[in-house]
């Protein structure tokens, strides 16, 4: 008797980084487009106001 599918080990291999290291490769730097490349480079926007808010909401006993 054989064993199941998921009894068995995975490999060693690292399929699913190979795979994101040779997207990353072929759609890299070079390739990809200049303002997607600006838009994922920004730095993330966060205002302490909206905190602030949602920490004054709770204090307040104001659930969801």
């Amino acid at each position: 008797m054989s064993r199941h599918v998921a009894d068995r080990r995975t490999s060693d291999e690292g399929g699913r980084l190979k795979n994101f290291v040779r997207v990353e490769r072929e759609t890299g730097e070079e390739g990809s487009h200049p303002a997607s490349r600006a838009l994922h480079e920004r730095p993330a926007e966060r205002t302490d106001s909206a905190r602030l808010r949602e920490f004054a909401r709770i204090d307040r006993g104001h659930t969801a």
